[in-house]
């Protein structure tokens, strides 16, 4: 019994003491947590998740993998066209024009060779009630190697080396990543 009462008052502390915070769900909803949709990204990583259905095992497992490298790339695009905008603007470069269509260029060059790095951190196969296979699965991208090579590839790129501060375009997309 006292053991009992320690565990309440334990948890109720914990609560009370800024434990998780649980958001109601609006009356006559219920809440589904997909399988994987635990990953999100973080100030260092880039983290999607998807699933993909279908009557063949290898399929859904396709369609999944296909669904979250689409998604993935279009995170860190959009991500890196920020970084991109907010680096130039903040350098005040000459050829603002020129200089962000190269940063967009290697940045779509650079996703494209990434994506197929991605790690798997999660995966789940399900049969559903009509005899189909639903499989989830969440992917993970380092965002320093993605700056790594985003900076290898414009380090190739005269025009831009010019006018180029490695140190300040990490700190700005670092404050990129912190919005995820």
């Amino acid at each position: 019994m006292r053991f009992l009462l320690s565990t309440i008052l334990a948890s109720t502390l914990l609560v009370s003491c800024g434990g998780s915070k649980e958001v109601a769900t609006p009356k006559g909803e219920t809440e589904i947590m997909l399988p994987c949709s635990e990953h999100k990204s973080d100030k260092n990583t880039f983290r999607i998740y998807s699933f993909g259905e279908s009557l063949d095992q290898a399929v859904a497992k396709k369609k999944a993998l296909s669904n979250a490298r689409a998604d993935l790339a279009g995170m860190i695009s959009v991500t890196m066209k920020a970084v991109g905008d907010n680096y130039v603007k903040s350098t005040e470069v000459n050829n603002v024009e020129e200089v962000l269509e190269l940063f967009e260029e290697n940045a779509r060059t650079v996703i494209n060779q990434q994506l197929s790095g991605a790690k798997s951190i999660c995966d789940r196969m399900v049969l559903t009630k009509e005899g189909k296979y639903k499989y989830y699965i969440a992917l993970e991208l380092s965002g320093d190697k993605i700056v790594k090579d985003y900076y290898k590839g414009l380090s190739k790129n005269d025009k831009i080396m010019v006018d180029y501060n490695y140190e300040k375009f990490k700190e700005t997309f670092d404050k990129e990543m912190d919005n995820l």
